[in-house]
């Protein structure tokens, strides 16, 4: 089968012939309809990012996948073959550590893919493949953000720094919950119409003067990964303001002042993926009708043009919210 694989020792990515998988016992085999393309991709191929339990010199990408069950191994019981699945992007490996699809062991950027079978969960027909492929993570990551971490209430208000990929349906997700005022904040003019369009109430480029007026935000969510963004956050935030670390920096946090800091009572928490059950919510909330996908969307190329999305991707051409593979 073809897969798109990067070799960790050059950084050099193709997609090329590979055995395809067969299911062992506990496993299913995936026969793969789409799969997103993720900044995080971008990331592993510009080595911001390294897999941290990867056994071998090789990694198939892709970690937003959906597809059909083709495949049962042994002792399998939970579904069936024909099931419409999306796949949970990580599992814990022997010795109990957390791993990523895509990143630690072969993810979906290839015809099929070989996963635990608890590690699926089914979706309803009027979900569309490329939709339901997004999910995990480019929706699941801002909602357990969202719901778990800074567990917003609704009426409070938020900004969103970075509208792209994730933040964009931040900003969704917070006014699905009753957010009473979402910001969105991005240097890029496309980015912050997307954001209007999806429900922001403002949206501001970061050095807008404006932004002075919209201070005391209950919560400030960083999506851009960029260290003079915290510094801005942080001076939004009311008392007990909470600042949600979701972009990766790989730079320091600084506090500009350890005063306004504690007098202030500020907090600052980390973000790193969701749940399972953060995918099965949101998958709940597509079928009421709550959630819609369909914008989210950007573009579908062939799996042979992995490369030409990632370089999409990491130039923000055409402003892409997700580049959908499909093998």
């Amino acid at each position: 089968m073809r897969a798109g694989q990067i070799n960790i020792s050059t950084r050099a990515f193709a997609v090329v012939d590979v055995p395809t998988p067969d299911a062992g016992a506990g496993q299913v085999r995936i026969k793969v309809a789409a799969a997103g393309v993720c900044l995080s991709d971008v990331h592993f191929l510009d080595g911001i990012l390294s897999p941290g339990f990867l056994n071998g010199t090789h990694v198939t990408l892709g970690h937003e996948v959906a597809g059909v069950v083709d495949q049962l191994g042994s002792g399998v019981n939970s579904c069936a073959v024909g099931d419409r699945v999306v796949i949970f992007a990580g599992e814990r490996n022997a010795a109990s550590q957390v791993t990523t699809m895509g990143f630690d062991y072969d993810g979906g950027w290839a015809e099929y893919v070989v996963v635990a079978a608890q590690s699926i969960e089914l979706i309803p027909d009027s979900l569309p493949f490329e939709q339901a492929a997004i999910i995990p993570d480019a929706v699941s990551t801002p909602w357990a953000a969202i719901s778990s971490t800074a567990k917003v209430q609704a009426g409070e208000k938020v900004a969103v720094f970075g509208v792209g990929g994730l933040g964009i349906h931040a900003v969704q997700l917070l006014k699905i919950i009753g957010a009473s005022v979402v910001i969105a904040i991005d240097p890029r003019e496309d980015a912050r119409a997307q954001a209007l369009a999806r429900g922001a109430d403002f949206a501001f480029a970061p050095d807008d003067p404006e932004l002075k007026n919209h201070r005391g935000l209950h919560a400030a969510f960083d999506f851009a990964g960029v260290s003079p963004v915290r510094k801005q956050a942080l001076s939004m935030l009311g008392e007990q303001g909470r600042l949600i670390i979701v972009g990766i920096a790989n730079e320091p946090i600084v506090i500009p002042s350890d005063m306004a800091f504690t007098y202030m009572r500020t907090q600052i928490l980390g973000h790193y993926g969701s749940e399972q059950s953060h995918v099965r919510e949101l998958i709940e909330f597509t079928r009421q009708g709550r959630l819609d996908l369909s914008q989210s969307i950007t573009e579908i190329l062939p799996l042979e043009n992995a490369a030409e999305a990632l370089e999409k991707l990491a130039q923000k051409i055409g402003n892409p919210i997700r580049i959908v593979l499909k093998p």
